[in-house]
């Protein structure tokens, strides 16, 4: 009987494509924000001043989500390389003592 996930969360693969996603959506937010603040009309200093905001946090926001991104693809590796180790039969060498 195979598993079958229950969430987008139950598998390192699925929450690593899950940031990834999130990764993409932020850059987006953030292209589009630029356009926002270079608009040549005038804004009201307090909309600017919360478009600065929205950046700054969007920025954290994507520095968090890129180390999670390497945290999660790590222990995608470590997983494969703790289930290969496993995988291969262990040989036992026989001396032959000289």
């Amino acid at each position: 009987m195979s598993y079958q996930p229950e969430t987008p969360f139950d598998s390192l693969e699925s929450t690593h494509e899950y940031v990834a996603l999130l990764l993409e959506a932020i850059r987006e937010a953030r292209t589009e924000l630029a356009v926002d603040m270079s608009e040549k009309a005038p804004q009201p200093e307090r909309r600017l001043q919360a478009l600065q905001l929205v950046q700054y946090k969007l920025e954290k926001l994507d520095v968090h989500l890129q180390a999670s991104s390497r945290l999660l693809n790590d222990l995608r590796t470590l997983r494969r390389l703790l289930f290969e180790e496993r995988a291969v039969p262990v040989v036992k060498r026989t001396g032959t003592g000289g």
